[in-house]
């Protein structure tokens, strides 16, 4: 049997050890241990400003729980599933190096308004380091984009050709979903800057402790109006989890079109040796292996959403140890989203080639200036819905034909309608189809330049 713990001298015997391994979580909690210790430290401040404890005691907790920091750094103190979690290992070790004073920290407090302000503060700092990975791989986006505003690549709906458009403007695209993660994960943070220290177990505590002056210590912008949604509430860890899981989309999204691109039967991109493997077997191959494991880790983030949602589904108030499964799947999300933004940001970077010939090649080889057509017409007094059938007519023969819009000469363009004129060709090469969509948000070149300095506006918020 296992050494009863610091709770057990309610109970005859030790936890059996099977169940005590069953029970522990400090094979992952230890993630949280700095942020134990400065959320102790402010509790230790607080005891002492309130007068609990002597302002001495106060001062040999603070100094104590810095040692233990110091030791963790150094790997001179690494506990193991005896200590059951990090808060038990934390103060054991603090009892240790300063004494029975060490018995005082745990006064007014409960581990479970301590295990969520160390979470909290975590996941604080986590956001923080996200969105600033998420700045990076903003600016990424755009300098890439400055460089390609005329250049075109087949825009497409339903996978099927559509029209061309500036493959900056395509870019874009990504850089705005990348703005919504970033004001999304801000807003997450609001409500995860709240501090729950001080609700106790679950009703809060018979010492006159201030709550306020903890929150303060810690930077938290406000405190838990009730103690038992403080040590219960959840719901910041599901925004965080949806919030990251929205951003493992937007990655996924752009990891299908880059494997895409790099086929042979696409042949937009040319991946580099540094981002790309080879096949054990097949020694022609080179593989898009970044944005497929992009692709394949997006599912676990969302399996982690799920879980935590179900986990709370049923938890009657207030805190249940059903919520000790909650930090390997924000733990895991955290590790995930942080690599998959840095391993995109590369790939980006400097891990591909758009091979610009194919590009121009590939926008003159089909009908994705029919559209252009009917609005030529339109805007010569033809209704659009007239035009579209016209036009419509116009593909089927040309397909049969075997040619493309382009190809017809002038007399067949006025047998079809004799509003058509020489200017025709002008108005149906892929540079002026782009060119000509200069509403607002569109794909013009004017409006991609503009939109490129928003763009570069927007990232210089902090």
């Amino acid at each position: 049997m296992t050494e009863k713990q610091t709770w057990s001298q309610r109970f005859e015997s030790a936890l059996h050890p099977a169940i005590a391994r069953f029970n522990a979580s400090i094979s992952f909690d230890i993630e949280l241990i700095e942020y134990d210790i400065t959320g102790s430290q402010a509790h230790a401040k607080m005891l002492a400003h309130t007068g609990i404890i002597s302002h001495e005691e106060g001062e040999a907790l603070f100094n104590g729980l810095e040692q233990v920091r110091q030791e963790y750094r150094q790997g001179q103190f690494q506990p193991g599933v005896d200590a059951e979690d990090v808060h038990f290992a934390v103060e054991k070790r603090l009892t240790e190096i300063v004494g029975d004073v060490g018995k005082k920290l745990h006064t007014a407090r409960s581990r479970n308004d301590q295990v969520g302000t160390d979470t909290r503060l975590y996941l604080r700092d986590q956001i923080q380091q996200i969105r600033q990975q998420l700045r990076n791989w903003q600016t990424v986006l755009v300098d890439i984009a400055e460089k390609n505003v005329e250049t075109l690549i087949p825009g497409y709906t339903h996978l099927q050709r559509a029209q061309p458009v500036s493959l900056a403007h395509h870019l874009l695209a990504y850089f705005q979903m990348a703005q919504r993660d970033w004001e999304r994960l801000e807003d997450v943070y609001s409500r995860v800057n709240i501090s729950p220290l001080g609700c106790g177990a679950l009703a809060g505590t018979t010492f006159p402790i201030d709550r306020h002056y903890t929150a303060n210590l810690l930077h938290f912008d406000n405190v838990y109006a009730n103690s038992l949604d403080g040590v219960s509430d959840r719901d910041f860890a599901i925004e965080f989890l949806c919030a990251a899981s929205i951003i493992m989309v937007h990655l996924s999204r752009l990891s299908e079109e880059i494997i895409l691109w790099a086929s042979e039967e696409f042949r937009f991109i040319t991946l580099k040796d540094s981002c790309a493997t080879g096949s054990s077997i097949m020694p022609q191959k080179k593989n898009p292996d970044v944005p497929e494991l992009v692709r394949g880790k997006t599912g676990r983030v969302f399996g982690h959403l799920q879980a935590m949602l179900v986990i709370m589904k049923g938890l009657p108030l207030a805190y249940n140890k059903d919520l000790q499964e909650d930090k390997e799947g924000i733990f895991d999300s955290v590790n995930t989203v942080k690599a998959c933004l840095e391993a995109m940001t590369i790939l980006l970077q400097e891990g591909l080639e758009f091979r610009h010939q194919r590009l121009a090649t590939a926008v003159t080889e089909d009908f994705a200036n029919a559209t252009d057509v009917a609005d030529y017409l339109a805007a010569r007094g033809v209704p659009f819905r007239e035009a579209y059938n016209i036009v419509g007519k116009v593909v089927k023969t040309s397909i049969a034909a075997g040619k493309l819009l382009k190809d017809l000469h002038l007399e067949e363009w006025q047998q079809i309608h004799p509003a058509f004129a020489a200017d025709i060709y002008e108005a149906i090469t892929p540079r002026q189809v782009v060119a000509a969509r200069n509403s607002y948000g569109g794909t013009g070149f004017l409006q991609v330049r503009q939109a490129l300095i928003n763009a570069r506006t927007q990232i210089s918020v902090k």
